[in-house]
């Protein structure tokens, strides 16, 4: 129902691993993870509004600084949604938009500052807002209050919901309206720097390819950090890719996703890296249906999660926000002709444990203190081991713990005048749905793992130190 051509040859093609995870069940704390090797719990780290600061502590050790000390050169390119700017320091998009991915690691940036579906609507690159016209400055607020009379303003669900006219906002998603999509949080300004979301796959591909050609005959290797704004919402494919599925603007979004893989993959291969260039596909949390938009996503409100007939989570339960494994189970394919295999792997991975795998792949020593949670699964990531990780935490609204085939989900702190839900666990290897609670008759096992998810989740050294 959904063609995805590309990614099905990076599937024949490389190793894919059936039970590979992102470390949170949602973007920001995921993303965060994958980047510092710590989970985002213990940096308070959620979902992030517009104007946050930098969440990623400038002197803390991340990817890109890991293989910029071997010497790499580094670029990201599309969303970012770690936060731009000083704590406590309003930051001004009309200068020198900082600190940002440069401070952190990367030698190059071309970014969604935020995410889709939240202003400013603008492009950043290198420190500063692309295109923008310094007559029309721009702004992001909290409320709807003008800072400056000559920005331009912009529609807002306080004014002219009609203004929605790609689609309406199903909740939320409703203050600045901008290129009729209602957006969260306050836009002024910045008109002639504005995006185009139906192009922005597009310009995102037109970057990477141009990148990856500048690569071309320099003594130094490089590392790509490609974050599509596919299929997060606000889903607005190309209009070449609309129609293209019975799933509406979702799963058209899944064929342009495809399609920008697909011109990566090809960019890799006509510049004669592929022989030797490690790529990896993931996502950053698990599927969702509405989130936030009227996007012609059919919505089953029975107990099966299911658009359309496409059950995006499969054989898992929950998705995106939920601490079952559909929130954190991933695509997690790896393609490296020179040293991987190409098949399928059962082994337990998390995109947390990149900084210390790839430290083992390039010789670098991690301190004790760097990147505490990551641990070295290179052997897993290169074929040669097929079980992976131990155990690991899972992070949606709460932590839970996976161990071999079992997963620990903790009885939550009663609300006032509520009852606290029971304690879970689930034998994966004969339940991977997640539908039987088998806690009541395995007292034992539950506290084991409660003790041991207490123990990672409140210690000061790490999940890596811990397990040694």
């Amino acid at each position: 129902m959904v063609p995805t051509p590309n990614i099905d040859k990076m599937v024949s093609e490389g190793l894919m691993f059936t039970d590979g995870h992102c470390s949170a069940a949602t973007c920001t704390p995921s993303r965060f993870s994958m980047l510092t090797g710590v989970h985002g719990f213990r940096n308070d780290v959620s979902i992030l509004p517009p104007n946050a600061p930098l969440y990623i502590p400038q002197d803390k050790t991340t990817l890109p600084k890991l293989f910029k000390k071997v010497g790499y050169t580094t670029a990201i390119v599309g969303k970012w949604h770690l936060g731009i700017g000083e704590r406590g320091t309003p930051l001004d998009w009309n200068g020198e938009v900082k600190p940002e991915p440069l401070e952190i690691g990367f030698d190059y940036s071309f970014l969604l500052p935020s995410t889709n579906d939240r202003v400013p609507c603008v492009y950043v690159v290198n420190h500063k807002v692309l295109n923008l016209d310094p007559k029309d400055p721009l702004y992001v607020t909290r409320s709807y209050e003008s800072p400056d009379e000559k920005s331009t303003r912009y529609p807002n669900d306080k004014t002219d919901r009609e203004a929605m006219t790609y689609y309406q906002s199903s909740h939320g998603h409703n203050h600045s309206v901008i290129n009729g999509i209602g957006r969260i949080g306050y836009q002024w300004g910045g008109k002639s720097a504005l995006w185009d979301d139906q192009t922005m796959a597009d310009e995102f591909v037109k970057q990477t390819k141009e990148y990856i050609s500048k690569q071309k005959g320099k003594d130094e290797p490089f590392f790509l950090y490609f974050a599509s704004q596919d299929i997060h919402v606000p889903r607005a494919p190309h209009p070449r890719f609309q129609g293209k599925t019975e799933l509406g603007h979702r799963g058209d979004a899944m064929v342009q996703c495809d399609w920008a893989t697909g011109e990566i993959l090809k960019a890799i291969k006509e510049n004669g890296f592929e022989e030797n260039t490690l790529v990896i596909f993931s996502s950053d949390n698990g599927p969702v249906y509405d989130d936030g938009y009227e996007d012609g996503t059919t919505v089953h409100t029975s107990s099966k999660e299911s658009d359309g007939g496409h059950d995006a989570s499969g054989i898992y339960s929950g998705g995106k926000y939920q601490i079952y494994e559909g929130g954190t189970r991933v695509p997690f394919i790896v393609k490296w002709p020179a040293r991987i295999k190409p098949g399928k792997s059962g082994a337990m991975m998390n995109q947390i444990d990149f900084i210390a795998s790839f430290a083992d792949l390039l010789g670098v020593k991690l301190a004790d203190g760097e990147a505490r949670d990551s641990r070295n699964m290179l052997p897993a990531l290169l074929g040669k081991d097929s079980k992976g990780l131990p155990y690991m935490l899972e992070e949606a609204r709460g932590i839970a713990l996976r161990k071999g085939d079992f997963k620990y989900i903790p009885a939550r702190q009663a609300q006032k005048g509520k009852k606290a839900p029971l304690a879970q666990l689930y034998d994966l290897g004969t339940d991977p749905g997640e539908q039987k609670n088998i806690a009541a008759g395995n007292a034992d096992k539950v506290e084991e793992l409660d003790a041991l998810l207490v123990k990672l989740r409140q210690s000061e050294v790490g999940v890596r130190n811990e397990a040694q």
